[in-house]
């Protein structure tokens, strides 16, 4: 059988895993007990042949980044309120807020770059060169995202959800180094991940340069058009590439290459305690006991699930 890359996701107070058959999300509630929910994998979307195809793999990641992600999200969320509110969030609200989130990010790492270029075809040398052009438009697309991050680094609310972020990978290196899962074994391990949602921006947001400038410039209309479209062709692209730097990581080269995207982490990740490191280890273990890899744990606490976004 061929190898499979477990990963997940930070959310409200706790992380989300995704398996070979199910994803679960675990979180720590206002009483300190350990909430865990889990749901099956859509079949035909993640073991069919077709989704198993190189690049075809990337859209179904991206798929569940915005969509399994956001559903994950909303439950995490609604655990975190049923404690305080005794009453659930609406189903629309997170969809809607990762709709604008979207919208957004698409705004700021695309369509602000391409403005500011056109501001910047008056600098001798610039106008006229369509290659040039486009490594300067990666390059402010560059500056924006670590800009970004940092921004989102000193932001208070935010330095427990890097935490768990930070458990979430220490879970994932601990088990794929084959190590027992207790909060003292896994914390042992490295915040960094080869295959990390942030090297995965990163890589996007280099690969966008190598492809924008193939298609040259253009009509202002169609550069705009571009950078929408074939975000997802882009982003199946990123998604190659960490693989295969994930499969050959050994090899000095790849690590050379791979080095920048476990940097960019250090904006994203924090140093998890152990108490976040076991709800890491909690959903990690569901999906484990889901494909077989570990015996089943019962569950802490059931909350209700969220409206499908």
């Amino acid at each position: 059988m061929a190898q499979f890359y477990y990963g997940g996701q930070a959310v409200v107070e706790g992380v989300m895993m995704r398996g070979r058959h199910e994803a679960a999300v675990a979180v720590r509630r206002s009483n300190g007990e350990i909430a865990l929910h889990s749901e099956p994998l859509p079949r035909g979307l993640y073991l069919s042949a077709v989704a198993k195809l190189p690049l075809v793999r990337g859209l179904v990641v991206l798929w569940e980044m915005l969509i399994l992600g956001t559903r994950m999200l909303l439950w995490s969320a609604n655990a975190q309120v049923e404690d305080q509110l005794e009453e659930e969030l609406p189903g629309y609200l997170v969809p809607l807020m990762m709709g604008i989130s979207l919208l957004f990010a698409i705004a700021l790492f695309f369509f602000a770059p391409l403005l500011l270029v056109r501001v910047a075809t008056g600098i001798p040398g610039i106008g006229g060169h369509s290659i040039l052009r486009n490594i300067v438009e990666g390059v402010i697309r560059l500056a924006l995202l670590v800009g970004y991050l940092v921004l989102l680094g000193r932001m208070h609310n935010l330095q427990r959800v890097f935490q768990y972020h930070g458990a979430e990978h220490k879970a994932i290196n601990a088990h794929e180094a084959g190590a027992i899962l207790t909060p003292s074994g896994v914390q042992r391990f490295s915040l960094r991940h080869i295959r990390c949602g942030t090297a995965f921006l990163l890589w996007v947001m280099v690969v966008s340069i190598f492809v924008f400038s193939i298609l040259g410039n253009g009509p202002i209309w169609w550069r705009f058009a571009s950078r929408v479209v074939l975000v997802p062709l882009i982003a199946a692209v990123s998604y190659e590439i960490l693989r295969i730097g994930a499969r050959f990581y050994s090899v000095a080269p790849v690590r050379w290459v791979m080095t920048p995207g476990l940097w960019l982490q250090a904006l994203t990740t924090r140093e998890p305690d152990d108490g976040q490191v076991e709800v890491a280890i909690a959903a990690l273990e569901r999906v484990l006991a889901a494909d077989g890899v570990v015996a089943a744990k019962p569950v802490a606490q059931a909350v209700p699930e969220p409206a499908a976004p």
